[in-house]
């Protein structure tokens, strides 16, 4: 019994999705198939079925929820990149948002792996649905391998400290790590700078109650507004900036390096002021 009511919630998950996607969209999706094992699962545990069947609410959240708007998203070039976002909103809903807007919106659709912190596959259940849906754990090695072969990279060098800033730092870019560049130089990958407008103010949080998360292992524990656990129904505005390609070495000094994350970074907060001009409200 208990099989059939799993069949039953998975092919009402298949037609779900196929509304919300539409069928033409699907079937051009199908084509993102990656080679993998026998059931269809390639090396770092993604699967492309059983994603768009899990991401299913989110293409929901993303078209009446969010309803997302993107912008220059066709400067998204082919072949290896590294999608360098801004984070923010407590909940990484942005990333899910990005990877959405790029398998609806792009032409053609692809599909982003993303980085995740290294203590994410220590969270039971998470960690498996996590992989399944094409994020990894964001080491170097990790990162390497699917920049040669041609993947597209989602990064957000704030890490939490962009994820859990607080109400009087909205907008306000945190330290880049450099791991990026170095990734960039080394494998001659173009770098995409991305801004999200409303993530923000999906989870207002004044307070970063620090003892709580050092009790449970995590990062950060903010008290948000709200108390819920679903984010206000922000409208997300999405920017695609122009490629940037860098040269140099690798292995440069930091502050080398840091020069080249600036330049990423000012391009990053340029769209994030433009966005937020123009822009009439948090919810329209």
């Amino acid at each position: 019994m208990l099989e059939q009511l799993s069949d039953k919630v998975k092919q009402e998950l298949r037609e779900w999705t196929e509304r919300m996607v539409g069928p033409e969209r699907k079937e051009r999706l199908q084509a993102l198939a990656r080679t993998g094992n026998e059931y269809g699962v390639d090396p770092f545990g993604f699967n492309l079925d059983y994603s768009l069947s899990a991401l299913a609410p989110f293409f929901w959240l993303y078209r009446h929820y969010h309803r997302v708007e993107t912008f220059g998203i066709e400067k998204v070039p082919e072949g290896r990149v590294l999608l360098i976002s801004n984070h923010s909103g407590q909940l990484p809903m942005d990333g899910a948002m990005i990877g959405v807007s790029l398998l609806l919106e792009a032409d053609p659709p692809r599909a982003i792996r993303s980085m995740v912190e290294k203590w994410v596959p220590s969270l039971p259940y998470v960690s498996t649905f996590m992989a399944r849906v094409g994020q990894i754990v964001g080491t170097p090695e990790n990162c390497r391998r699917l920049l040669e072969a041609d993947e597209a990279i989602l990064v957000f060098p704030e890490g939490v400290r962009g994820l859990g800033k607080l109400w009087p730092q909205r907008y306000q870019l945190q330290d880049f790590g450099l791991g990026f560049m170095r990734l960039a130089l080394e494998t001659d990958t173009p770098i995409v700078p991305i801004a999200v407008v409303g993530a923000e103010e999906q989870s207002p949080a004044l307070v970063d109650i620090k003892p709580l998360a050092k009790l449970l292992g995590f990062p950060s524990f903010p008290l948000t507004v709200t108390g819920m656990p679903l984010p206000l129904p922000t409208k997300y505005r999405i920017y695609f900036g122009d490629p940037l390609r860098f040269t140099g070495r690798a292995d440069d000094e930091d502050s080398e390096l840091d020069k080249k994350v600036r330049t990423v970074k000012t391009a990053i907060q340029g769209m994030l002021n433009q966005g937020l001009k123009e822009r009439q409200g948090v919810f329209w």
